[in-house]
């Protein structure tokens, strides 16, 4: 009898949101078929989290809370629970509960039990910093866990297209927001800074909509989009009411945010403990008004350079260029007044050796990053508009128009388009890219010439056919399926699959 009820209670929500419940939650096919029923996942879901564990943050202070409960099963709850839990919390943002916000939360607190460690782990540090600035906005405090969804609260990650920092800005918005990018510095990976310009956009967005789940769907697609979403629905303004005019991308994405609310407060009920970490909770930021490289202080104060690159995570090849003007730079609160008593002779240290490898000390450091122009081939997904890709890229809809030679803005689902991704040449070659991408791309070893068209992937434990795909720019779970003739998504560790390279 309450099977019948709950399969009775999937149908309701299919007739009411337009999409069907699939009820098999096996581990390979969990996130494909939530992406499918729900909408596109966030690149943060698919974190390398054996990287974030052996990161400086928590590869030395992996212990656990003695009077944490850890397991690796999750518990589950009936609905009533988890209504009563989101209630429970203080927030000013609707945390509705249904059954699309009951999947991200198993998601999180199911598949991605290990990310939920680090993150709640990491907030402890972030989330103070993240909170300052939204109270000095007057912002509802609850819009720190967006982090969670965009980045995992990982401030180097970096998305495939460019998107960059705990909020993800692509560069031209962080420039647009007041956001710092050079060649030596990326401001969009300052916790501080880049939480400032996410207020901003914020504020923008609310006086225009007056609702946060609008705002939070504009941050992920662009007002636009939500435009667009309200005119189809005939007007209405409710965000479960314009669901199924959004980008699939955005569907996701309040739930999630629903999700990480409630993960990121719940997490004892579901045996899930916190990494504990040794990032000093008591810091404090001193100026800098010359060149500096962070080794000099490593060296001199003895503080580990791991630490100050967690600390200083917009300086991006461990120069702090206060040529420029002055510069933040934090330390642990500890060892402040001892930077003050040796800055002299910390900016005497192997200034030559270090520096003079590193820049041209002796000349200004160029204002504009250098930009690169990277073609991707994108296959048209159902639901997908022309709209909604040019805003994930970071494109303008014109512009995919004249590329690919279109005379209206209609797509067909399977259609390639051509496109121009201007990205910093710098991140081209950055580690936090490699540390994503180098595990899949060791393995995926090109074919014999008379094949040059496919590259190979070894299953791991964990993939699922979308989140392989997603390494893949342009390549689609379907395609994969169809490309290694599999009658359904099903794969297993140490399985080869062809990838059809677009």
């Amino acid at each position: 009898m309450g099977r019948s009820i709950y399969i009775l209670s999937l149908f309701c929500c299919f007739a009411i949101f337009g999409f069907a419940q699939n009820t098999n939650t096996q581990s390979s096919e969990y996130t494909e078929s939530l992406y499918n029923d729900v909408g596109v996942m966030p690149e943060s879901l698919d974190e390398n989290i054996d990287s974030l564990m052996h990161s400086w943050n928590v590869q030395y202070f992996s212990k656990k809370d003695n009077f944490c409960h850890d397991d690796i099963e999750n518990v589950y709850f009936d609905d009533s629970v988890y209504v009563e839990r989101l209630q429970r919390l203080p927030h000013i943002i609707p945390m509705p509960y249904n059954s699309i916000v009951r999947r991200c939360i198993d998601l999180y607190a199911a598949r991605k039990r290990n990310l939920v460690r680090y993150m709640v782990g990491m907030a402890d540090f972030y989330f103070p910093m993240i909170e300052q600035v939204l109270d000095k906005y007057k912002l509802p405090l609850e819009l720190k866990y967006l982090t969670v969804v965009e980045s995992a609260l990982n401030p180097t990650a970096l998305s495939r297209v460019g998107a960059s920092g705990l909020w993800q800005f692509m560069l031209p918005v962080g420039k647009s927001y007041g956001l710092e990018i050079n060649s030596l510095m990326d401001e969009r990976r300052d916790p501080v800074k880049a939480t400032e310009a996410a207020c901003k956009y914020f504020k923008d967005m609310y006086a225009i909509y007056g609702d946060w789940d609008l705002v939070l769907a504009s941050y992920n697609c662009g007002p636009g989009n939500v435009n667009k979403a309200i005119r189809r629905s005939g007007g209405k303004t409710d965000f479960w009411q314009i669901f199924p005019y959004l980008p699939r991308e955005t569907r996701s994405y309040v739930p999630l945010f629903i999700a990480a609310n409630y993960i990121m407060n719940y997490y004892c009920e579901h045996n899930i403990c916190p990494v504990q970490t040794n990032l000093p909770l008591a810091t404090d930021t001193v100026m800098v008004n010359k060149m500096l490289h962070l080794q000099q202080i490593s060296d001199v104060l003895g503080i580990d350079m791991g630490e100050l690159r967690a600390l200083n995570p917009q300086y991006r090849h461990d120069i702090v260029p206060g040529n420029m003007g002055y510069m933040a730079l934090k330390l642990p609160a500890a060892q402040t007044y001892a930077f003050v008593d040796k800055e002299d002779s910390i900016y005497a240290y192997k200034r030559d050796e270090l520096l003079a490898n590193s820049v041209q000390t002796n000349m200004p450091v160029k204002e504009d990053v250098e930009s690169a122009v990277k073609k991707v081939t994108h296959i048209v997904r159902k639901g997908e508009n022309i709209y909604s890709i040019a805003h994930r890229y970071g494109i303008s809809a014109n512009s995919i128009r004249k590329w690919n030679r279109l005379r209206s803005n209609k797509l067909a689902k399977g259609r390639r388009l051509i496109l121009k991704i201007e990205v910093d040449k710098t991140l081209l070659s950055e580690n936090n890219v490699s540390k994503k991408r180098n595990k899949s791309e060791k393995k995926a070893t090109p074919v014999s010439s008379k094949c040059s068209s496919l590259a190979r992937y070894k299953v791991r434990s964990g993939d699922s056919l979308y989140s392989i795909a997603k390494k893949y720019p342009g390549i689609s779970p379907e395609a994969l399926r169809k490309a290694n003739k599999l009658s359904d998504s099903s794969i297993r560790p140490g399985q080869v699959l062809k990838i059809p390279v677009v």
